[in-house]
């Protein structure tokens, strides 16, 4: 072979270099995918340039209309009729005495109240015999019934019965010329439907006078924009020119704002993009309920709850709304009255008392599921209690993980911190109550497992001589290894675990799904903590052996879930406003009266309260009558075999022996035999089969799963 081969050889044996362009290439295109501000981050930014323009293009009329120079802003009429309609229904506060009452200087927080629904269509006026009949026809003019019905949409507004008033109520700034205090106010309304789950969100905007707690703003639905320009419009004639010119430095912070964010990059994706959702947009007129403090005692307590300093302060009044939302497209009039307010601060408060309340709550939860856990942790008390009670109240603790975990990314400030605490305990509670439950099916599964059934003898059949067929030769089939689909559905099969934990991966994601609906979660509820104790009173019943729960166990872990249960769907003032249920009290009554049931199997019996006929379990009877083994007629000593633990002589007259059975775990028994039975047929000791059950519930000769002695 010449040096040329040899060359060749080598060559081909040294691996060519990869090319670094595909990796360049490759690297491109990732640094192009993590730094691309295309798609909706892009929209969202040319979004936010268009609000800048419009925010300037309005300022610059606004602020001509003010100064009486050429401008494209036109100020709408006001509606003659508003006025004397809206006071119909509530009347307009008038300044007070500071030295003897005073109004809410701040209303920042959450409102609730009821509502009640007027359609105000010429059509329904026609036939209507209300007094504020003239000053409604007269507001609604000359309407377009066709525009007016394509406003509605799918949402039934004549059935809303409540509203939920979200205020943030900014600090009123000095601006020159301006006498009154006026503070601007922002927020959400959502309207309420008590046969659906969805609710009418409309965007707020409006100003509040601090002098006579009255409030003018627009509420449109989301997405539609409200320009807060038109405000002065629907205030007193007096003050148009004052609130004219608080709005004017309102639009430029809402400039500034916007060029902030720009410049800081910070681009909210999620941001509204200016389309309407449609349904009807309202003018909203509120007064807020006068207090009998003086106002400086007000603005002490105003003070020390925005910064609490732990000084003394007058008792906090309620702070109480009246208000009116009427709508000319649509013509409709809704008549807020008696709308209890809470403020934000007191909300934050109220949040971190819930919180810690719960954490405490599940805290002695946690400490009574570890004392009944190593009170059962034997194969003999595993066997005695139910996989589903314990299996039932880890998703109930999962679900609450999750609501707490919510509710503090919703709440997104200072009570964020504390509902973290009851969300960790009952997480841990969840692990642990998991963990039992595995173990429960580990013990429980050989015994709930139905035993084969013998096999046939095989009869042969007599040799018949027969002439030799020939067979014709086939090639063997090919032979195919198992899928992977096959080999997942064989160890799920063979895995109790693995079962466990797929059935509680799928059912969770069902339920994740389900307690999104407020309808579906009641359901949930009601279901899950009617089925805390009652597959333990069935497995006892069935089984026909009380259970190992403990009565601590049971009452205390009945007062703690009901504490949750309870205080949302019974108290009317929860931190979720959830409206009260009456039938929770009954669910309680019924988890109760099981526990009453459970405790009363183990005193009486566990099919006390059925009929004979149908209170006859299948147990096995480990002391039947054995003949003497007839392994040596000759011994001196008579004796039934040998123990299959201790290998020793099972004697049916030893006293002794006798005295430890009877002194033993079956004490209260009576008098039973020396020897036990198995189904298997294997003999053993009483004394050291319940030694050895204590330890495993299988047989140790033939693994095959033991029923309880």
């Amino acid at each position: 072979m010449d040096r040329n081969d040899e060359n060749d050889g080598q060559s081909a044996r040294i691996p060519q270099q990869r090319s670094s362009v595909p990796s360049f290439l490759f690297l491109i295109f990732m640094l192009f995918i993590l730094t691309n501000h295309t798609g909706d981050e892009f929209l969202a930014r040319n979004h936010y340039q268009d609000a800048l323009q419009s925010l300037n293009y309005q300022l610059s009329n606004f602020t001509a209309w003010l100064n009486g120079t050429e401008s494209n802003f036109t100020m709408p009429d006001r509606n003659a009729a508003a006025t004397p309609l809206v006071g119909s229904f509530m009347s307009f506060g008038s300044r007070l005495n500071p030295q003897w009452a005073s109004y809410f200087s701040n209303v920042t927080g959450f409102a609730h109240g009821e509502i009640d629904f007027f359609n105000i269509t010429p059509p329904s006026l026609g036939s209507a015999t209300y007094s504020w009949r003239t000053h409604a026809e007269t507001f609604m003019g000359d309407t377009n019934m066709t525009d007016l019905a394509g406003h509605f949409g799918s949402w039934n507004w004549s059935g809303s019965d409540k509203i939920s008033w979200s205020i943030m109520d900014r600090a009123p700034i000095s601006v020159k010329g301006v006498t009154e205090k006026i503070a601007m106010v922002h927020g959400r309304i959502d309207v309420r439907h008590p046969a659906t789950s969805d609710d009418m969100k409309l965007d707020f905007e409006g100003v509040h006078f601090l002098a006579n707690g009255s409030i003018y703003g627009f509420a449109e639905p989301t997405g539609r924009h409200i320009d807060i320009r038109y405000i002065p419009a629907l205030v007193p004639e007096a003050f148009q020119n004052d609130t004219a010119r608080t709005i004017e430095p309102e639009l430029m912070s809402r400039i500034n704002k916007v060029k902030d964010m720009i410049d800081a990059g910070v681009i909210d994706q999620d941001s509204p993009n200016g389309e309407s959702q449609g349904g009807c947009g309202f003018s909203v007129y509120a007064q807020i309920a006068p207090s009998e403090i003086p106002a400086k005692y007000m603005d002490d307590l105003e003070d020390e709850l925005q910064k609490p300093t732990g000084r003394w302060t007058v008792k906090r009044p309620p702070l109480k709304l009246n208000g009116v939302l009427l709508s000319r497209e649509c013509g409709i009039l809704y008549n807020l009255h008696d709308a209890e307010g809470l403020r934000s601060q007191l909300f934050f408060r109220k949040v971190a008392t819930y919180a810690g309340i719960s954490a405490l709550v599940y805290l002695v939860q946690l400490l009574l599921l570890s004392r009944q856990v190593d009170r059962s942790r034997t194969p003999a008390g595993l066997s005695r209690v139910s996989l589903w009670t314990f299996l039932t109240q880890s998703i109930v603790d999962s679900v609450s993980f999750a609501g707490h975990i919510t509710f503090a990314i919703i709440a997104n400030g200072r009570p964020s911190l504390s509902l973290v605490a009851p969300a960790f305990v009952a997480c841990v509670l969840f692990a642990f109550e998991s963990q039992h439950a595995i173990l429960i099916n580990q013990v429980q599964a050989p015994e709930d497992a139905v035993a084969p059934p013998p096999p046939r003898p095989v009869q042969q059949e007599p040799s018949v001589p027969s002439q030799a067929v020939p067979t014709p030769t086939t090639a063997p089939p090919r032979s195919t290894g198992p899928t992977f689909l096959s080999l997942l559905f064989r160890h799920i099969r063979s895995d109790p675990q693995a079962r466990i934990w797929l059935g509680m991966f799928f059912f969770l994601t069902f339920i994740v799904r389900v307690i999104v609906t407020p309808s579906l979660a009641l359901v949930f509820v009601a279901s899950m903590y009617s089925l805390f104790w009652l597959p333990q009173i069935i497995r006892s019943v069935k089984k026909g052996r009380s259970s190992a729960l403990t009565a601590e166990y049971m009452i205390g872990t009945s007062l703690c879930r009901l504490f949750h249960a309870l205080y949302f769907l019974t108290c009317p003032k929860n931190v979720l406003d959830v409206e009260p249920r009456r039938w929770m009290w009954y669910l309680a009554m019924f988890i109760f009266l099981q526990v009453a049931v459970i405790l009363l199997q183990q005193r009486f019996g566990p099919a006390f309260f059925l009929p004979k006929r149908f209170a006859r379990a299948q147990v096995h009877d480990y002391h039947p009558a054995l003949p003497l083994s007839a392994a040596d007629s000759e011994a001196p000593e008579e004796s039934l075999g040998d123990c299959a633990i201790c290998m020793e002589a099972i004697h049916t007259e030893d006293e002794k022996q006798l005295e430890h059975v009877t002194g033993g775990l079956l004490r209260n028994v009576g008098a039973r035999r020396s020897y036990s039975l198995a189904p298997c047929q294997h003999l053993f000791h009483t004394e050291c089969l319940e030694k050895w059950l204590a330890i495993k519930n299988i047989c140790p000769h033939c693994r095959r799963p033991l029923p309880p002695l």
